[in-house]
Protein backbone atom coordinates (compact mmCIF):
# COMPACT_ATOMS: atom_id res chain seq x y z
CA UNK A 1 0.00 0.00 0.00
CA UNK A 2 3.00 2.80 0.81
CA UNK A 3 4.44 1.49 -2.38
CA UNK A 4 1.44 2.38 -4.30
CA UNK A 5 0.90 5.90 -2.59
CA UNK A 6 4.53 6.33 -2.83
CA UNK A 7 4.43 5.53 -6.68
CA UNK A 8 1.41 7.94 -7.47
CA UNK A 9 2.61 10.98 -5.79
CA UNK A 10 5.90 10.12 -7.70
CA UNK A 11 4.00 10.11 -10.66
CA UNK A 12 2.06 13.38 -9.96
CA UNK A 13 5.56 15.13 -8.92
CA UNK A 14 6.36 13.92 -12.39
CA UNK A 15 3.86 14.87 -14.54
CA UNK A 16 3.40 18.22 -12.88
CA UNK A 17 7.12 19.10 -13.25
CA UNK A 18 6.88 18.10 -17.25
CA UNK A 19 3.56 20.11 -17.57
CA UNK A 20 5.33 22.89 -15.88
CA UNK A 21 8.60 22.62 -17.94
CA UNK A 22 6.42 22.71 -21.35
CA UNK A 23 4.57 25.71 -19.93
CA UNK A 24 8.01 27.97 -19.04
CA UNK A 25 9.35 27.19 -22.31
CA UNK A 26 5.83 28.32 -24.35
CA UNK A 27 5.84 31.37 -21.74
CA UNK A 28 9.78 32.51 -22.46
CA UNK A 29 9.60 31.45 -26.48
CA UNK A 30 5.93 33.23 -27.28
CA UNK A 31 6.50 36.09 -25.23
CA UNK A 32 2.87 36.61 -25.18
CA UNK A 33 0.34 38.37 -22.54
CA UNK A 34 -2.18 35.53 -23.05
CA UNK A 35 0.26 32.74 -22.04
CA UNK A 36 0.52 33.87 -18.43
CA UNK A 37 3.87 32.48 -16.39
CA UNK A 38 3.31 29.56 -14.03
CA UNK A 39 4.05 31.79 -11.08
CA UNK A 40 1.16 34.10 -11.68
CA UNK A 41 -1.27 31.52 -12.24
CA UNK A 42 -0.37 29.23 -9.37
CA UNK A 43 -0.67 32.68 -7.23
CA UNK A 44 -4.29 32.68 -8.45
CA UNK A 45 -5.66 29.22 -7.92
CA UNK A 46 -4.44 29.60 -4.50
CA UNK A 47 -6.38 32.91 -4.22
CA UNK A 48 -9.41 30.91 -5.83
CA UNK A 49 -8.65 27.42 -4.43
CA UNK A 50 -12.40 27.28 -3.30
CA UNK A 51 -14.16 28.27 -6.59
CA UNK A 52 -11.51 26.04 -7.87
CA UNK A 53 -12.84 23.22 -5.89
CA UNK A 54 -16.25 23.45 -6.45
CA UNK A 55 -15.65 23.39 -10.38
CA UNK A 56 -13.69 21.06 -10.13
CA UNK A 57 -15.94 19.12 -8.37
CA UNK A 58 -19.26 19.89 -10.69
CA UNK A 59 -17.34 18.73 -13.62
CA UNK A 60 -16.13 15.09 -11.88
CA UNK A 61 -19.60 14.89 -10.74
CA UNK A 62 -20.39 14.69 -14.57
CA UNK A 63 -18.10 12.66 -15.95
CA UNK A 64 -18.03 10.18 -13.10
CA UNK A 65 -22.21 9.67 -13.06
CA UNK A 66 -21.16 9.61 -17.07
CA UNK A 67 -18.77 6.82 -17.44
CA UNK A 68 -21.07 4.70 -14.50
CA UNK A 69 -23.89 4.89 -16.69
CA UNK A 70 -22.05 3.85 -20.39
CA UNK A 71 -20.67 0.84 -18.38
CA UNK A 72 -23.66 -0.05 -16.80
CA UNK A 73 -25.26 0.41 -20.56
CA UNK A 74 -22.66 -0.86 -22.90
CA UNK A 75 -21.14 -3.30 -21.23
CA UNK A 76 -24.84 -5.71 -21.14
CA UNK A 77 -24.83 -4.71 -24.64
CA UNK A 78 -21.67 -5.61 -26.18
CA UNK A 79 -21.38 -8.83 -24.35
CA UNK A 80 -25.07 -9.39 -26.01
CA UNK A 81 -24.05 -8.23 -29.54
CA UNK A 82 -20.42 -10.82 -29.14
CA UNK A 83 -22.94 -13.80 -28.00
CA UNK A 84 -25.80 -13.00 -31.07
CA UNK A 85 -23.95 -12.55 -34.25
CA UNK A 86 -27.51 -11.50 -35.73
CA UNK A 87 -28.15 -8.75 -33.52
CA UNK A 88 -24.59 -7.29 -34.09
CA UNK A 89 -25.01 -7.70 -37.70
CA UNK A 90 -28.47 -5.38 -37.13
CA UNK A 91 -26.70 -2.82 -34.77
CA UNK A 92 -23.21 -2.82 -36.42
CA UNK A 93 -24.25 -0.66 -39.19
CA UNK A 94 -26.16 2.05 -36.61
CA UNK A 95 -23.02 1.84 -34.31
CA UNK A 96 -20.48 2.66 -36.92
CA UNK A 97 -22.37 5.63 -38.48
CA UNK A 98 -22.89 7.02 -35.04
CA UNK A 99 -19.32 6.37 -33.76
CA UNK A 100 -17.44 9.44 -35.68
CA UNK A 101 -20.14 11.68 -35.50
CA UNK A 102 -18.86 14.70 -33.27
CA UNK A 103 -21.27 14.26 -30.05
CA UNK A 104 -20.95 17.80 -29.31
CA UNK A 105 -23.41 18.67 -32.28
CA UNK A 106 -26.26 16.90 -30.48
CA UNK A 107 -26.31 19.37 -27.26
CA UNK A 108 -28.28 21.61 -28.61
CA UNK A 109 -30.85 18.90 -29.37
CA UNK A 110 -30.66 17.54 -25.85
CA UNK A 111 -31.69 21.07 -24.63
CA UNK A 112 -34.41 20.80 -26.34
CA UNK A 113 -36.00 17.25 -25.39
CA UNK A 114 -34.14 17.59 -21.79
CA UNK A 115 -33.32 20.94 -20.66
CA UNK A 116 -30.91 22.99 -20.32
CA UNK A 117 -29.45 21.57 -16.84
CA UNK A 118 -26.96 18.52 -15.99
CA UNK A 119 -28.83 16.29 -17.24
CA UNK A 120 -28.12 17.09 -20.70
CA UNK A 121 -24.52 17.41 -19.95
CA UNK A 122 -24.35 14.22 -18.49
CA UNK A 123 -26.23 12.66 -21.63
CA UNK A 124 -24.15 14.31 -24.42
CA UNK A 125 -20.91 12.74 -21.84
CA UNK A 126 -22.92 9.63 -22.00
CA UNK A 127 -23.09 8.97 -25.75
CA UNK A 128 -19.30 9.84 -26.24
CA UNK A 129 -18.10 7.18 -23.75
CA UNK A 130 -21.10 4.20 -24.36
CA UNK A 131 -20.26 3.76 -28.23
CA UNK A 132 -16.46 2.94 -27.55
CA UNK A 133 -17.54 0.73 -24.45
CA UNK A 134 -19.94 -1.12 -27.11
CA UNK A 135 -17.45 -1.95 -29.27
CA UNK A 136 -14.39 -2.20 -27.69
CA UNK A 137 -16.01 -4.87 -25.32
CA UNK A 138 -18.09 -6.55 -28.20
CA UNK A 139 -14.64 -6.58 -29.99
CA UNK A 140 -12.86 -8.10 -26.83
CA UNK A 141 -15.18 -10.87 -26.13
CA UNK A 142 -15.41 -12.08 -30.06
CA UNK A 143 -11.45 -12.92 -29.52
CA UNK A 144 -11.88 -15.47 -26.93
CA UNK A 145 -11.03 -18.71 -28.34
CA UNK A 146 -13.39 -20.64 -29.07
CA UNK A 147 -12.05 -23.70 -26.95
CA UNK A 148 -12.59 -21.96 -23.52
CA UNK A 149 -16.65 -21.87 -24.60
CA UNK A 150 -16.58 -24.95 -25.44
CA UNK A 151 -15.15 -26.34 -22.37
CA UNK A 152 -17.50 -23.81 -20.61
CA UNK A 153 -20.67 -25.45 -22.28
CA UNK A 154 -19.05 -29.10 -22.27
CA UNK A 155 -19.13 -28.49 -17.93
CA UNK A 156 -22.72 -27.43 -18.19
CA UNK A 157 -22.19 -23.65 -17.47
CA UNK A 158 -24.98 -21.42 -17.37
CA UNK A 159 -24.89 -18.45 -19.91
CA UNK A 160 -24.51 -16.24 -16.36
CA UNK A 161 -21.35 -18.75 -15.41
CA UNK A 162 -19.91 -17.85 -18.68
CA UNK A 163 -20.48 -14.71 -18.22
CA UNK A 164 -19.21 -14.52 -15.23
CA UNK A 165 -16.45 -16.80 -15.18
CA UNK A 166 -15.22 -16.27 -19.01
CA UNK A 167 -16.47 -13.25 -20.68
CA UNK A 168 -15.99 -10.49 -17.88
CA UNK A 169 -12.42 -11.50 -17.13
CA UNK A 170 -11.22 -11.21 -20.76
CA UNK A 171 -12.69 -8.24 -21.77
CA UNK A 172 -11.55 -6.45 -18.30
CA UNK A 173 -8.38 -4.54 -20.51
CA UNK A 174 -11.06 -3.89 -23.61
CA UNK A 175 -13.11 -2.08 -20.29
CA UNK A 176 -10.22 -0.50 -18.94
CA UNK A 177 -8.54 0.52 -22.47
CA UNK A 178 -12.30 2.02 -23.46
CA UNK A 179 -12.69 4.08 -20.62
CA UNK A 180 -8.79 5.63 -20.79
CA UNK A 181 -9.89 6.90 -24.58
CA UNK A 182 -13.42 8.22 -23.82
CA UNK A 183 -12.00 9.91 -20.54
CA UNK A 184 -9.54 12.06 -22.72
CA UNK A 185 -12.70 12.64 -25.21
CA UNK A 186 -15.15 13.51 -22.56
CA UNK A 187 -13.00 16.05 -20.68
CA UNK A 188 -12.69 17.88 -23.89
CA UNK A 189 -16.27 17.96 -24.79
CA UNK A 190 -16.78 19.07 -21.22
CA UNK A 191 -15.30 22.26 -22.29
CA UNK A 192 -18.23 22.51 -24.65
CA UNK A 193 -21.12 21.36 -22.62
CA UNK A 194 -20.11 23.28 -19.71
CA UNK A 195 -20.67 26.75 -21.40
CA UNK A 196 -24.13 26.86 -21.48
CA UNK A 197 -26.74 26.99 -18.59
CA UNK A 198 -24.39 26.15 -16.03
CA UNK A 199 -22.72 28.93 -13.19
CA UNK A 200 -20.01 25.60 -12.65
CA UNK A 201 -17.61 23.48 -13.96
CA UNK A 202 -13.87 24.12 -15.39
CA UNK A 203 -15.48 24.57 -18.79
CA UNK A 204 -17.63 27.29 -17.76
CA UNK A 205 -14.59 28.74 -15.88
CA UNK A 206 -12.23 28.62 -18.78
CA UNK A 207 -14.59 30.45 -21.19
CA UNK A 208 -15.64 32.96 -18.72
CA UNK A 209 -12.01 33.91 -17.87
CA UNK A 210 -10.94 34.17 -21.46
CA UNK A 211 -14.10 36.51 -22.05
CA UNK A 212 -13.06 38.49 -19.10
CA UNK A 213 -9.42 38.55 -20.33
CA UNK A 214 -8.32 36.79 -17.40
CA UNK A 215 -5.39 34.38 -18.52
CA UNK A 216 -4.10 33.29 -15.23
CA UNK A 217 -7.52 32.43 -14.46
CA UNK A 218 -7.90 30.69 -17.72
CA UNK A 219 -4.88 28.63 -17.19
CA UNK A 220 -5.89 27.66 -13.96
CA UNK A 221 -9.01 26.46 -15.26
CA UNK A 222 -7.10 24.18 -18.17
CA UNK A 223 -4.30 23.21 -15.11
CA UNK A 224 -7.21 21.65 -13.43
CA UNK A 225 -8.36 19.88 -16.38
CA UNK A 226 -5.29 18.07 -16.79
CA UNK A 227 -5.00 17.43 -13.06
CA UNK A 228 -8.25 15.94 -13.29
CA UNK A 229 -7.50 13.88 -15.81
CA UNK A 230 -4.57 12.73 -14.34
CA UNK A 231 -6.85 11.67 -11.33
CA UNK A 232 -9.12 9.92 -13.56
CA UNK A 233 -6.64 7.69 -15.15
CA UNK A 234 -4.34 6.71 -12.42
CA UNK A 235 -8.01 5.65 -10.55
CA UNK A 236 -8.21 3.48 -13.55
CA UNK A 237 -4.60 1.80 -13.20
CA UNK A 238 -5.65 1.52 -9.55
CA UNK A 239 -8.51 -0.60 -10.55
CA UNK A 240 -6.02 -2.36 -13.02
CA UNK A 241 -3.87 -3.65 -10.36
CA UNK A 242 -6.59 -4.40 -7.39
CA UNK A 243 -8.38 -6.32 -10.15
CA UNK A 244 -5.24 -8.54 -11.20
CA UNK A 245 -4.50 -8.93 -7.30
CA UNK A 246 -7.32 -10.51 -6.99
Amino acid sequence: MKKSYSYFFYSLFLGVLSYLSVWILLFILSNNHAIPSPTVTIIKMWEIRELLGLHMLASSLRIIIALLLAIITGVPLGILLSMFPRSDHLLSPLLYFLYPLPKVAFLPVFMLFWGLGNFSKILLLFSIIVLQVIILVRDGAKMIPENYQRIMVNFQASIWQQIRYLILPAIFPNILASLRVSIGIALASLFFAENYATDYGLGYLILSAWTKMDYPEMFAGIFCIALLGFFFFRAIDALERFSYKE
